[in-house]
């Protein structure tokens, strides 16, 4: 059997795969330009995209500032131990790519609560033999799940990078999820980081609104649309690396040929644990 086949979604439903309902890992697969989404994800990106033109914008600018933050943390930073939540499908230049070109022997964990996302994470995301990769099918509302698996491959007394990259907005009660993050960072060692980027309602106000409506009609997967000021609290007690809480768009990208890139609809920081 060819790769291809192995990873055809539409022919090949994979067990436990629910493929009667969208699910967002495989509808911003989708808009990546991935291959590994069904019918009703795409359907309801469709629909999404209809009431707010340019999703594949904030999906694609909200990738590259992946790249950027590892590129950041792993060369500049020093990190070496990356813990990635919601890690979404694999793509290209994914975490342990990015990090293990800098120093092959960065470990990372890879955490997704979908049984799709693992699946494809352990046939497609090998670790350079110098370094590690792991994966764990888990949510974030189960913090200490995730940290017990995670310290079998990572060592949590030394500086980790805490990945949380449009995984938030799963949580609608913003208490909970400032303790949920609170409790992750609470675990790992003075020199962590937090990355950070999920949806805001700010830069295109009208669509944000529209597309609450459709969630909140069922039509489309739960999500909380966060203020870029409430995005900045997950940072409280953190020390903030330049420019801060921006727009994923805008966070340390090279001006091209057009300027600086406009700002989209997601936000984004990187924050060091004192």
């Amino acid at each position: 059997m060819t790769h291809e086949e192995n990873f055809v979604a539409d022919e090949v439903p994979l067990p436990r795969i629910d493929i009667t309902r969208p699910h967002q890992a495989r509808v911003w697969n989708y808009w990546l330009g991935g291959k590994d989404n069904y019918p009703v994800d795409r359907e309801l990106a469709a629909q999404l995209r209809d009431v707010y033109p340019g999703m594949e914008d904030i999906a694609r600018h909200a990738r590259a500032f992946l790249g950027r933050t590892v590129r950041y943390l792993a060369e500049e930073a020093g990190i070496r131990q990356f813990l990635d939540i919601g890690t979404g499908l694999p793509t290209v230049d994914n975490t342990h790519e990015v990090a293990q070109r800098v120093d092959p022997t960065c470990r990372i964990v890879y955490v997704d609560n979908d049984p799709l996302v693992l699946v494809h994470a352990q046939a497609l995301l090998a670790s350079h033999p110098l370094g590690a990769c792991d994966y764990i099918e888990a949510d974030v509302r189960d913090p200490d799940a995730i940290l017990d698996f995670a310290a079998k491959t990572l060592d949590l007394t030394r500086p980790t990078a805490l990945m949380l990259l449009g995984v938030m907005g799963t949580i609608f009660d913003d208490d909970h999820a400032y303790r949920l993050v609170g409790h992750l960072l609470d675990a790992l060692a003075p020199g962590s980081y937090l990355v950070f980027e999920d949806g805001t309602n700010t830069v295109n106000p009208d669509a944000a609104a529209e597309a609450e409506r459709m969630r909140d009609e069922g039509k489309v997967y739960s999500y909380r649309l966060r203020t870029p000021g409430e995005i900045g609290r997950f940072f409280d007690g953190l020390e903030l690396v330049e420019p801060g809480v921006v727009s994923v768009s805008r966070w340390r990208v090279e001006a091209g040929v057009f300027g600086v890139p406009d700002e989209v609809d997601a936000f984004c920081g990187v924050g060091r644990k004192p």
